[in-house]
């Protein structure tokens, strides 16, 4: 049930990012969609759909792989002790 929720919360950002695509390619080939009246107005809400959804996904494999300690050494998150003040 764990694995299914979280293929659900990864599947709903990577719809998004997706759609972001979508809308910049539309503005490169000239095609207005509904909501938007300008095509620069497209093309900016696409590639902020895009990098919101990018990100959260990117920021879940990285947190899964934290957690699992499979990521380099630069991608670890520093312990107390090592901490530089």
């Amino acid at each position: 049930m764990i694995r299914i929720i979280a293929l659900i919360v990864l599947l709903i950002p990577g719809a998004l990012a997706a759609y972001g695509i979508k809308l910049m390619r539309d503005m490169v080939f000239g095609i207005l969609q509904a909501p938007f009246p300008y095509l620069w107005m497209q093309f900016i809400a696409g590639l902020i759909l895009f990098i919101l959804g990018l990100g959260f996904v990117a920021g879940f494999i990285l947190h899964r792989d934290r957690k699992k300690n499979k990521v380099q050494t630069r991608f670890q998150r520093p312990s107390g002790r090592e901490r530089n003040s």
